[in-house]
C-alpha cells in the first residue's frame, strides 16, 4: 500500500512540474511508479486528478481542488516536523536574563543552576535588579518582572504565581513596642519601606482573611531600596518589615523574626515571565521558559 502523503507529494511536483517523467527524476523514481502514486490518489478519491497527453500533464477541476489541499497539508507536515526537529535540538549558547534582586537570589538561582547541571553548553548571564528593564531595548532574551504589566504587542507575558509577601519584626522590637493583633494596628509602628515599591504599596500594605480585604495605612523613617538592608534593619529591631516569603524562611526558623498578624494573608505582587514576541524560540530559551512556567506557576 502507497503512502498518502508521499503519493501526495509526488502529485503536487506531478502538477507543478506538468510531467510524470520530471517528477520521477526529482524523487528518484520510475515513471511507472509516478503513475502508481497518481492512480492510487485517484481511487482512493473517485475522480480524475489529471489530463493526461503525450506531452503535458494538466490539472482537472477536481484536480486543482485537491492540489490547493494536498500544498496546505504538505506545509503542515513540513512545518510540524520542523517543531519537532526543533524541539530534539541541544539547547546552547548564550542566555541573558534579568529578574528582581531577592526572588533572583533566593528562588530563581537554584532553577538557573539546575537549568545549566541539564544543559552543559549553555551559559547564563542572570542580571538581579529591581528596576523595570525593557527586554528589547536591553538585549534580555527572558525578564521576570513584579507588579502589573502594561499590555503590549511586542512582549509575551506568561503569568506565574504571585509574589507572597508577609510582615514580620524582631522579638525585641515587639517586646519594646508591642505586637500588632490587625491591620490597622500597623498604623501605630515603625514600618520599613522598600524604596522601589510603586504605586500605593510603599503606604498602605494589603492583608486579606476570610475572603475579606483590609488596607493598612503604613508610615515609617526608613526607606532602603535593598532588601538585606531592610532585613538588616528588622534585625536590629527598628521596625516592622514586608518581605518575600521564601526569603524570610531561615530567619523565622530561627526565631530571629517573628511573623505578625499570622491569621492574615499578606499582600502579594503579581509576577510574569517577559519575552519579545516576534522573538525566535530558541531551544535554550524555550526548555527555561518551561522550566520556570513549570516550577513557579
Amino acid at each position: 500500500m502507497l503512502d498518502r502523503l508521499t503519493s501526495m507529494a509526488v502529485f503536487v511536483r506531478v502538477a507543478d512540474l506538468g510531467s510524470f517523467t520530471a517528477a520521477a527524476a526529482e524523487f528518484g523514481l520510475s515513471t511507472q511508479m509516478v503513475s502508481k502514486h497518481i492512480m492510487a490518489l485517484e481511487q482512493q478519491l473517485g475522480s480524475r486528478l489529471l489530463h493526461r497527453t503525450t506531452r503535458k500533464q494538466s490539472l482537472t477541476e477536481i484536480g486543482y481542488l485537491y492540489h490547493e489541499r494536498c500544498q496546505t497539508i504538505l506545509a503542515e507536515v513540513e512545518a510540524a516536523e520542523a517543531l519537532t526537529e526543533q524541539a530534539r535540538a541541544v539547547p546552547r549558547g548564550r542566555l541573558r536574563i534579568n529578574a528582581p534582586v531577592t526572588f533572583g537570589s533566593q528562588s530563581l538561582v537554584p532553577l538557573v543552576t539546575r537549568y545549566l547541571r541539564e544543559y552543559p553548553e549553555v551559559e547564563v548571564d542572570l542580571t538581579l535588579s529591581d528596576r523595570l528593564v525593557d527586554p528589547i531595548e536591553e538585549g534580555y532574551e527572558a525578564v521576570i518582572r513584579l507588579g502589573p504589566i502594561n499590555d503590549s504587542t511586542t512582549l509575551v507575558a506568561r503569568p506565574l504565581a504571585p509574589y507572597q509577601l508577609i510582615a514580620c519584626a524582631s522579638p525585641a522590637y515587639l517586646a519594646e513596642h508591642g505586637e500588632p493583633k490587625t491591620p490597622a494596628d500597623l498604623l501605630a509602628h515603625e514600618c520599613l519601606g522598600f524604596a522601589y515599591w510603586l504605586g500605593t504599596l510603599g503606604r498602605t500594605w494589603r492583608f486579606s482573611r476570610d475572603s475579606c480585604l483590609y488596607d493598612a495605612p503604613v508610615s515609617g523613617r526608613l526607606q532602603i531600596n535593598d532588601w538585606k538592608g531592610l532585613l538588616r534593619a528588622a534585625l536590629e529591631g527598628f521596625g516592622i518589615t514586608l518581605g518575600y516569603e521564601a526569603a524570610l524562611t531561615e530567619e523565622l526558623s530561627a526565631g530571629r523574626l517573628v511573623r505578625i498578624l499570622p491569621d492574615y494573608e499578606g499582600p502579594s505582587r503579581p509576577m510574569h515571565l517577559l519575552y519579545a514576541a516576534d522573538q525566535r524560540m530558541t531551544p535554550k530559551l524555550r526548555h527555561f521558559i518551561d522550566d520556570v512556567v513549570v516550577a513557579f506557576a
